[in-house]
């Protein structure tokens, strides 16, 4: 592994494979929490626009370039970061880098293709909301962090979308997008002072008077009182969530959340909700738990579709599962056998080489280091009965959680 940071602040991480394949691209801590009020949806459509020419290239060019090549080019927004990455062969990395800084640092926002974009996004607004399986987790985070930014939802409103100018789009990334709030990331078989060579050679130069601005701290999260809300949406199907708030990704008890969150409803078939609620009751076709972590908040949920007149009896079988937890201490067996499970899939998940470059960018823009699948095993292993059994005590509290219901 090997880390620098350029005269322009800009911080760079490689990790050296065998692979022929690299992955590469820039992490920008601006995400939806660093929008002013009157800016909702901005890093999105930051994000979409950006595409759309830079000082060099025309749109039809950047989307073309690296395809062309076999290649592939692609970008995504959410709460606390935007990222823009890039997959080639070895021997085009010089392109992917050099298409990559072009986006993200030389982009115009021109107004005529801001007015044709923001048109393709406000068709992503709607047939979002017709999804409501996916929309429910929106509005549960709104609820969560009522009146905060991370409660807001990422794409914005298609009201205020078509209301933003090129000088909009300009003071958003003047603001955020500068090299010392975002880190590069590559994986591959390269070698690492060339990688440094060309970075310095593209990236934007250091400020003339060598001050390099931090990033400005975030106040902390505003978390509502934990309430039930039920929304009319006249659908086929009950959706319904129930979670709490949880902590921060620099809290070290993080591994043992995940490892509880896990056990609760993983996406493996042993999880204790699906053998519950599916393969034991018969009232979903699937349920799952699911963990959300920012550098300073977070929160778990559960997420299950029903008929609507089994969603108290999904509900209550729900909680039951929570109140296990509270109640008795798991066995030295079931904690190494779930501790094994929560490991094997760390694992696979690091045999796929794009999410690890992608978790890799992340994990550093946010907290200056990496965090090995090793040294989180060595982390998950450390977890005890009893801690685990503090920590459901916490965070599985009764009248700690929120629930919201589609019907």
């Amino acid at each position: 592994m090997h880390t620098t940071t350029l005269p322009n602040g800009l911080r760079v991480i490689f990790q050296p494979t065998t692979s022929e394949v690299v992955h590469c691209g820039y992490v920008i801590q601006a995400g939806t929490r660093h929008e002013d009020p009157a800016d909702f949806g901005m890093a999105h459509f930051i994000e979409h626009t950006s595409f759309k020419g830079t000082e060099r290239r025309r749109g039809f060019h950047i989307n073309n370039t690296l395809e062309r090549l076999g290649g592939d080019l692609n970008a995504f927004t959410n709460k606390q970061e935007t990222v823009y990455y890039a997959t080639v062969m070895k021997e085009h990395f010089r392109h992917a880098a050099d298409i990559l800084t072009d986006l993200v640092f030389h982009s115009v926002y021109a107004q005529h293709e801001i007015d044709k974009e923001v048109e393709v996004i406000c068709d992503e607004i709607e047939s979002y909301h017709d999804s409501p399986a996916e929309l429910i987790f929106d509005d549960f985070e709104a609820m969560v962090f009522a009146g905060d930014p991370l409660g807001r939802d990422i794409l914005g409103r298609a009201e205020r979308l078509r209301e933003y100018t090129t000088a909009d789009a300009l003071r958003f990334v003047r603001k955020w997008y500068r090299p010392q709030h975002a880190v590069f990331f590559v994986t591959g078989n390269l070698e690492w002072p060339r990688i440094v060579a060309l970075l310095q050679r593209l990236a934007p130069a250091a400020p003339a008077d060598g001050a390099i601005v931090p990033l400005p701290p975030l106040p902390a999260p505003i978390v509502a009182s934990p309430c039930r809300k039920v929304i009319e949406k006249g659908t086929h199907q009950a959706h319904v969530v129930i979670g709490a708030t949880t902590f921060g990704g620099t809290d070290k008890r993080r591994y043992a959340m995940a490892l509880l969150n896990n056990i609760l409803g993983g996406p493996a078939m042993n999880s204790r909700l699906n053998r519950s609620l599916r393969e034991h009751a018969g009232l979903v076709y699937s349920v799952d738990a699911y963990l959300t972590t920012y550098v300073d908040a977070g929160f778990w949920c559960v997420y299950f579709g029903c008929d609507a007149h089994d969603v108290e009896r999904c509900l209550r079988l729900t909680r039951k599962e929570l109140q296990r937890f509270i109640d008795a201490p798991l066995s030295p067996r079931q904690l190494a056998s779930a501790q094994t499970q929560l490991i094997g899939q760390l694992r696979i998940a690091d045999a796929n080489a794009e999410s690890y470059a992608l978790a890799l960018g992340k994990d550093f823009a946010h907290y200056s280091t990496i965090r090995s699948t090793a040294h989180i095993a060595d982390a998950v292993r450390a977890v005890t009965p009893e801690s685990l059994q503090r920590l459901a005590s916490e965070v599985y509290a009764a009248d700690r959680l929120f629930t919201l219901i589609y019907q």
